[in-house]
């Protein structure tokens, strides 16, 4: 595993250079929220019994956040390294696609949970945030980022510039995490958007994480999890599938 822990070092080194562009650039993006949303809405609205709106709304970003950047670092690292036509000696290395595979999941996954854990930091200053059940947290978190960073691999494989890339973002990422009940319960909306919120596995993986720290949440975690833990284990197949095949990367 030498191949792995190489290409991991240089993963990780790409963001962690570029650390506040990478990581610190999130944090203060959810910081803004928390402000706009800690003076507008804090003691008008309650979503769950004993919890204030400021603390509901810190698992939805720190979620967000997560998924945001796993699916960052794998797409744009492939797509530069494509474009800047470097791809090939990594290509050339005595790598095996599981390898791979394992260095871009993980170095996504680890630039994903620091953004968190900073968003999370941020969000002490604003309201008090209760674990209630540390195991959930961590699965979820795990998971959700698993399931993220496996897109943003295919997405970086599949595309072939930064437009490409931009597309996915814009019109799949951005709209599959706010209307996942980030900001809301999906009790509060009309019958048919609920029923329709159920279909975004984005939401099962908020929802899944809040009840983690409060105990309550719209559906069953357990309900989450069957969603959540089959999605990351599919899609990581795929692009395990894809690599295999050389799909845009050998030609």
């Amino acid at each position: 595993m030498t191949g792995f822990r190489t290409l991991l070092h240089k993963e990780v080194l790409r963001f962690w250079k570029v650390i506040w562009q990478t990581v610190a650039a999130p944090v203060l993006t959810a910081l803004l929220y928390l402000l706009i949303f800690f003076h507008v809405l804090e003691g008008h609205v309650q979503v769950y019994p004993g919890v204030s709106y400021t603390a509901f709304l810190m698992p939805g970003l720190i979620m967000m956040a997560v998924l945001q950047n796993a699916f960052a670092n794998g797409s744009s690292s492939l797509i530069q390294s494509k474009i800047t036509g470097n791809l090939v000696f990594v290509l050339l290395a005595p790598l095996s696609y599981l390898e791979f595979f394992l260095a871009y999941l993980v170095a996504a996954m680890l630039r994903g949970l620091l953004v968190g854990t900073g968003v999370a930091a941020v969000g002490l200053l604003f309201a008090d945030l209760p674990v209630a059940h540390f195991g959930w947290v961590l699965a979820f978190a795990l998971a959700s980022s698993a399931a993220f960073a496996s897109v943003g691999i295919v997405a970086g494989i599949w595309a072939d510039k930064f437009d490409h890339l931009a597309g996915v973002q814009n019109f799949v990422i951005m709209p599959l995490t706010f209307l996942s009940g980030v900001f809301y319960s999906i009790h509060s909306l009309p019958a048919f958007w609920q029923s329709v919120s159920h279909f975004n596995p984005v939401f099962y993986m908020i929802d899944g994480f809040r009840y983690g720290f409060f105990g309550q949440a719209d559906t069953s975690p357990w309900l989450g999890l069957a969603v959540v833990a089959p999605s990351a284990l599919v899609l990581g197949l795929l692009t395990l599938l894809l690599l295999r095949r050389g799909y845009k990367l050998r030609h």
